[in-house]
């Protein structure tokens, strides 16, 4: 079988890698781990002057390993094309001594396009592969950027429909106006009335539901997720941090097989669990800097051997952050503990049972590879300001925090390694918080006013995915209530 995936509640299912991307999730509840982590065939020197897609071709081959060369060079260059703005799909750019690696170019301005672009793809071969008859109905709760990536991702991929529900008046306008202009023939939007819980609810509601799966199956559907915790959105992630390395190098920024330290804003635990991947894979980096905002729960874990989600969950201008359950954090945990699935099922079920779980001294140990820290609201707006008073760049809050712990993490060890900073939004999707940043006098400005003054501001160009948002007719107006989402479903699918 080669490189298996299996669960990491139970070590012994194994399945293919298009088996594990079609099913997202193990039926146990546990998430997909590669049999093991595979290593490069290849040297970091040999990867300069490589592109992004020879470069994320090598990489996918190594975790993807039922997928033929053809198979998979066409699902990469499907995804890696002129839907990104820049000519090098994930750009490093160097701001006083530090490389902000800006993975904001892709069709919806936010990290989540590297893998979502793909995603697609390759489920949609996974589904060949596996005689899958049926066409996949792609069904998702978003809090308004999830959906959108996914919309952009799924927009006219033969064999798949996409149904993305959203709290109404529960996202940013941006966000919003995002969803409702999405072209696609197979594509609907819709809002419900109530919040992001009761959209979340009532997708799991329909995936458990097996008089529903029975009527979908009769009229030739099937239901799948695009959920953060598919292996097929985690691989495409570790892509760009070997390209990071390799791009140094060409560069001649640094010397082969110097180490490198990675800063990641880290939320689900999914951005940062790649470049952890990245390093097994033979990537020269040292540590791997996890960055949390005041919703804390990571930096306490790391530095306690603690995780613990009792606690009050914080409203802050870097949302995609704002989690208490980090549910990639899973995969560390396996890994960690020498791959013992009855320990890692234990610590999930503790977890869900009473909100926290306390790993032992062995695996406390084994996370030498990890620093952590932390920026209050006040600090991530402050280094906003800061940045861009001194260099002139721009950062979305959310690498603002990244950017702030860097610096932290760098005085206070005296480890003066260069640093990589995984750079995960475009400021124009945070433009509010961002201008009264840099200037409190925007605080008070609507929203849309304020895009032309970061134009002017950052010196560079707003991106078309807002451009494209100002002018577009609004294509999806269905609304419908929390308990009628099933049967909105149905007529969707005129089942």
């Amino acid at each position: 079988m080669g490189l298996y995936y299996k669960s990491t509640r139970n070590s012994n299912l194994k399945v293919t890698a298009s088996e594990a991307i079609l099913k997202g999730l193990a039926p146990d509840g546990g998430l997909f781990v590669p049999s093991e982590l595979p290593k490069l065939d290849v040297t970091m020197s040999d990867l300069k002057g490589k592109t992004y897609q020879e470069i994320a071709y090598l990489v996918m081959k190594q975790f993807l390993t039922d997928f033929t060369e053809e198979e998979l060079k066409n699902c990469i260059d499907k995804a890696y094309d002129s839907k990104f703005d820049t000519e090098e799909i994930a750009p490093l750019v160097k701001v006083d001594d530090t490389y902000y690696m800006e993975l904001f170019h892709g069709a919806t301005i936010a990290f989540k396009d590297m893998a979502l672009s793909i995603l697609p793809h390759l489920m949609t071969t996974s589904a060949k592969k596996n005689d899958v008859k049926n066409e996949i109905v792609i069904l998702t709760a978003t809090s308004g950027d999830t959906g959108k990536a996914a919309l952009a991702g799924f927009a006219d991929v033969e064999g798949t429909r996409i149904i993305v529900f959203y709290p109404k008046n529960g996202v940013s306008k941006v966000q919003e106006l995002q969803m409702v202009t999405q072209r696609g023939e197979n594509v609907n939007v819709v809002a419900i009335h109530g919040n992001f819980d009761n959209a979340q609810s009532g997708v799991k509601a329909m995936f458990e539901d097996t008089e529903l799966a029975e009527e979908l199956a009769k009229k030739g559907y099937q239901f799948s997720s695009a959920n953060s915790i598919n292996i097929g959105r985690l691989v495409p992630q570790v892509v760009y941090y070997v390209n990071a390395y390799a791009k140094l190098l060409e560069n001649e920024e640094i010397e082969d097989g110097e180490k490198i330290n990675v800063v990641v804003p880290t939320g689900n635990f999914g951005n940062i669990l790649a470049a952890y991947y990245a390093k097994q894979m033979g990537v020269p980096i040292d540590k791997l800097v996890c960055a949390s905002n005041d919703n804390k729960v990571l930096f306490d874990f790391f530095q306690t051997g603690d995780y613990d989600r009792n606690r009050e969950f914080i409203l802050t201008t870097s949302p995609s952050m704002d989690i208490l359950i980090s549910s990639n954090l899973e995969r560390l945990i396996y890994r960690i503990s020498g791959d013992d699935d009855q320990k890692t099922k234990d610590m999930m079920e503790a977890l869900k049972s009473a909100g926290k779980y306390t790993i032992t001294e062995d695996m406390k140990e084994r996370l030498a590879d990890f620093a952590a820290g932390y920026a209050t609201e006040e600090e991530c707006a402050e280094n906003i300001k800061k940045v861009y008073d001194k260099t002139g760049y721009v950062m979305d809050t959310h690498t603002s925090v990244a950017s702030y712990v860097c610096g932290c993490y760098q005085k206070n060890s005296g480890d003066d390694k260069k640093c990589v900073i995984a750079s995960t939004a475009s400021p124009y999707k945070f433009v509010k918080s961002v201008m009264s940043a840099i200037d409190s006098k925007y605080a008070d400005q609507d929203e849309f006013s304020l895009l032309s003054v970061l134009e002017e501001t950052s010196g560079r160009e707003m991106p078309q995915a807002i451009k494209d948002i100002l002018n577009a007719n609004i294509l999806h107006d269905l609304e419908c209530d929390a308990d009628k989402m099933k049967d909105t479903v149905k007529n969707i699918l005129e089942v």
